[in-house]
């Protein structure tokens, strides 16, 4: 019997230990940040990185869980004047949530009363691709982060969020 409680106790402790980070905010998406730096960035991903261009997207796997990774070179600081940087993330994981608990599968009403209290937030309809015709079943729930220069946006479909994204808010 004490062999078992020993082994359950080791494998708590362990498991605990390795715990996995699935938390969104508005700066970060699991291990990965906006800002983050190529090399660091590609050290969590295990792979190289590629820059972006707005279509194409790295795919990379976070234990086993798909996050796409925007890359730009940018300006970070005078000492590095273009940095090849993350600029955004986004997932459809059901495992990524925010410390409230909000994630894929959760509803706009979720949302809403979730982050009816937070500073600045906006939700807003989608529009089909050519920008023409707006989606009657498609939205965005985004909570901006003023202090930070970053987003964290909530995609919705029939009222259910189906895509998380955190970006750098390049402003209109």
């Amino acid at each position: 019997m004490k062999k078992i409680i020993s082994l359950f106790v080791f494998v708590l402790t362990f498991g605990l230990m390795t715990a996995q980070d699935f938390e969104v905010s508005t700066l970060r998406m699991g291990p990965y940040k906006v800002f983050m730096e190529k090399a660091e960035g590609e050290k969590i991903a295990g792979t190289k990185l590629k820059i972006t261009d707005g279509q194409f997207k790295n795919n990379v796997k976070y234990n086993g869980e798909l996050i796409q990774i925007d890359l730009y070179e940018t300006y970070i600081s005078e000492a590095k004047p273009n940095a090849a940087s993350i600029m955004g993330l986004t997932t459809t994981s059901k495992k990524f949530k925010t410390k409230s608990g909000i994630g894929i599968g959760n509803t706009k009403d979720d949302l809403i009363n979730a982050y009816r209290n937070h500073p600045s937030f906006t939700v807003h309809p989608a529009w089909d691709d050519k920008g023409e015709k707006r989606l009657k079943d498609t939205g965005y729930f985004t909570l901006e982060d003023l202090d930070a220069g970053t987003q964290l946006t909530f995609k919705f479909v029939n009222n259910i969020i189906t895509e998380i994204s955190v970006y750098l808010n390049e402003g209109c």
